[in-house]
């Protein structure tokens, strides 16, 4: 028989449950319409997970349990996002890891579950083939979502837009996440999605865009 929750697990995962309304900072930069929420990123590389494991080697199920909790701190600390030109960050890496590493331990301690914090650090580390792929993951995951916001025209790409003076469109969602991609699997998926991404680009008529 099992202990009930504490009131302490539940303050934990009603803060946790921000995740729903917090949304991506990058999306919120380049101005799209509507932009999904980290909790929808979350879920998003998930699937991609559990679709994709199999492909690279690794436990389908271990690999969708480190995508639910990669980002579980955001929570607390809010969505901080990569960006392609190192002066645009707004903190430095290790900075952020450390403020993320911090609130897992208080969120892991509310469930004296430490696993959580060992899956969240081996995606930190990114030192076994799990933890790479997941990575690549949630890297495609942002790749899909950029190729969909594109298709649904979903911001106004003649609007200047100083965040993003250095790309046109959303290519630094590309630009971001292609360097980093450590698995077969991801780079193919990339190849994929990227394609079409440009394909789409030569039919799109953001002139015609409404918000």
């Amino acid at each position: 028989m099992t202990d009930s929750p504490s009131t302490t697990q539940i303050d934990t995962l009603l803060e946790t449950y921000e995740l729903k309304d917090e949304l991506r900072t990058g999306w919120e930069l380049r101005e799209i319409e509507n932009p999904e929420s980290v909790a929808a990123h979350t879920w998003g590389t998930a699937v991609l997970c559990l679709l994709f494991a199999d492909d690279a080697g690794v436990d389908p199920g271990r690999a969708v349990s480190m995508a639910l909790v990669h980002d579980l701190a955001e929570a607390r600390t809010g969505d901080v996002a990569t960006r392609a030109e190192n002066v645009s960050q707004d903190i430095e890496q290790e900075q952020k890891e450390q403020h993320e590493r911090e609130v897992m331990i208080d969120f892991v301690d509310s469930f004296d579950a430490p696993r959580f914090m060992a899956l969240w650090e081996s995606y930190e580390a990114r030192e076994t083939p799990l933890a790479r792929f997941v990575k690549d993951m949630d890297l495609i995951d942002n790749c899909l979502q950029a190729l969909k916001y594109e298709r649904q025209q979903r911001y106004d790409e003649n609007k200047d837009n100083e965040n993003f003076a250095e790309y046109d469109r959303l290519d630094e969602f590309f630009a971001t996440a292609e360097p980093r991609l450590r698995t077969e699997i991801g780079t193919d998926l990339f190849g994929m999605i990227h394609t079409r991404y440009e394909r789409q680009l030569s039919h799109s008529d953001h002139s015609e865009y409404t918000p």
